[in-house]
């Protein structure tokens, strides 16, 4: 008996061998350790849980410790990921979001229902539902001023561009038009306290407003966000009428370069710091009293190393009033601007996001935003 369970232990590290074996076939992540033996794919820890939910397609074992017989190899061998992947993913739309092992669990597990559970991309029939321009519907949004989620109605149409949301069901007039041109949807679910909890930004007289939703039904809450995609693509091939398709599809939407509590002081550096919520979305760096409010408290731009601008660890000489010991200056053509953070990780995490942007030359309308901001009132 050893010995046809030592011939199956080589025959799975054979098969790991093959091309496309080596990731999980839906987000990707390195060394998949499990397998679905009715799929005939190999998928990591993460991904085989989320298979658990679609038991009557999917049924997975883990390839180290479960017993396998010799039936259930060849039939992964005969299938594996790249055939598996040929089937199931034959017509993605262009702006679906295929998540990652760094996405959260409910974008991952609605892309495998998706592929396998709806088999959503085998026929562009089947896909209507988040692909066709103009969508209705209620989502929970949270209260500006109470915190309390509301039942309200929103409307995305691509045709207007622009996705609007009205506060009460029988109301003319919306409460809040978000031009497409500006908007941006990202999964918080740690922040926003639900599994299904999307984030929506956009730009008013050119500051930042954010909306906090979510939906009971994670399928619903997916589809918006693919639906806030598609118009986004939309938006920006008319924009943009020579582009490919692939340089516009990382502008779809966005997850922010990094979020988390720092502690600020003024501009003249002799008030008190105090502890704010942090957040740096691609050039702007917000910051917020609580994480979740509307707006920001103060935006600063962060240009590129062409253009004066560098972080530093640590703060200059004589400065008082901060509790957090750990220093971060970013000195900008006009002033610097000094934060400190809890501990060491923090502050080398933060100067990594900012050295990332500095980094990156800027874009001409980058130049547009960077003048906006001299300019402030």
């Amino acid at each position: 008996m050893a010995s046809e369970l030592d011939r199956n232990r080589q025959r799975v590290k054979q098969l790991l061998e093959k091309p496309g074996n080596g990731k999980c076939v839906d987000c990707g992540a390195a060394d998949p350790e499990w397998a679905s033996y009715t799929l005939g794919v190999f998928v990591c820890h993460s991904c085989s849980g989320l298979h658990r939910n679609i038991a009557q397609i999917s049924k997975v074992k883990s390839l180290l410790l479960d017993p396998w017989s010799s039936s259930e190899l060849e039939f992964i061998a005969s299938v594996g990921n790249n055939a598996a992947k040929a089937k199931y993913e034959q017509s993605i739309p262009a702006f679906f979001y295929q998540p990652t092992y760094k996405d959260c669990l409910l974008l991952r597990d609605q892309w495998i229902r998706a592929k396998y559970e709806r088999k959503e991309f085998m026929c562009a029939e089947r896909q209507e539902a988040y692909s066709s321009g103009y969508r209705e519907g209620f989502l929970w949004k949270r209260g500006r001023d109470n915190g309390q989620y509301l039942n309200r109605k929103f409307i995305l149409s691509e045709s207007e561009g622009v996705l609007k949301y009205f506060n009460k069901h029988d109301a003319r007039e919306p409460k809040a038009i978000m031009k497409i041109n500006s908007v941006n949807a990202t999964f918080q679910p740690a922040k926003i306290g639900t599994p299904h909890g999307l984030q929506i930004t956009y730009l008013k007289d050119n500051s930042t407003r954010n909306i906090f939703v979510y939906h009971e039904d994670g399928k619903e809450m997916v589809d918006w966000f693919n639906g806030i995609r598609a118009a986004r693509l939309h938006y920006l091939q008319v924009a943009f009428p020579g582009a490919l398709d692939s340089e516009l599809l990382p502008n779809l939407t966005r997850n922010y370069i990094k979020e988390g509590y720092m502690e600020k002081t003024g501009p003249k550096h002799t008030e008190g710091f105090k502890k704010r919520w942090f957040t740096m979305d691609d050039r702007r760096l917000m910051y917020f009293k609580d994480p979740l409010d509307a707006y920001a408290r103060g935006e600063v731009f962060i240009g590129s190393k062409e253009n004066s601008y560098t972080v530093v660890p640590g703060l200059p000489p004589n400065i008082q009033g901060y509790h957090w010991q750990f220093g971060v200056t970013i000195v900008t053509p006009d002033r610097k601007f000094l934060f400190a953070c809890e501990n060491e990780q923090d502050q080398k995490d933060w100067i990594a996001a900012f050295q990332i942007v500095i980094n990156r030359p800027m874009l001409p309308q980058e130049y547009a935003v960077e003048a906006y901001f001299k300019h402030k009132p």
